[in-house]
């Protein structure tokens, strides 16, 4: 996008209904007990990444920033995930 440019304004509305639906989804899903653990943990966390990157998009407006910019998020990602199963097989 040019500078100058102006975009319309992100559907606020909907992404906090679609962040609260995700979030209901998300309480029913970790009270499933006949799912293995680590299934409940990649379910829980695929959640919890769609939700941040939605809060991301439209509430930190990155979606009309520069690509560099996503670059620079995008990064520690991975490092994430790993933590996250690392911990989880430390406790589990």
């Amino acid at each position: 996008m040019s500078t100058g440019e102006t975009h319309k304004p992100p559907p606020y509305m909907l992404v906090w209904v679609g962040l609260f639906v995700l979030t209901i989804m998300e309480v029913f899903y970790a009270t499933l007990s006949s799912i293995p653990k680590i299934w409940l943990a990649i379910g829980l966390m695929a959640m919890a990444f769609l939700k941040a990157y939605w809060v991301a998009i439209y509430y930190m407006h990155l979606k009309w920033e520069p690509k560099r910019l996503w670059l620079l998020v995008s990064v520690p990602i991975p490092l994430i995930m790993i933590l996250i199963f690392v911990v989880h097989n430390e406790i589990f």
